[in-house]
């Protein structure tokens, strides 16, 4: 585990990132830190997202334009 502060990091980009390949990039700024750090997934479905509620409660765009004019219609409509 390396700890750097940002204007070292900021410096040395490329060193640090590929430290990071192999262990653990600590970023020190003030009290705060950030861990850089590779990730591999353990399988090839890791990344793969599956369909939740909100993607079935979705819209196309066309439909979003015409809710969008119905909107605007009904708000000068109003005026």
């Amino acid at each position: 585990m390396t700890i750097v502060s940002t204007k070292e990091f900021n410096t040395h980009q490329e060193k640090y990132l590929d430290m990071a390949l192999n262990d653990h990039v600590i970023i020190k700024r003030g009290e705060q830190m950030l861990i850089v750090q590779n990730y591999i997934p353990n399988h090839e479905t890791d990344m793969i997202f599956e369909p939740d509620d909100y993607f079935y409660r979705s819209i196309t765009a066309d439909e979003l334009l015409e809710g969008i004019y119905e909107d605007i219609d009904t708000f000068f409509a109003s005026k």
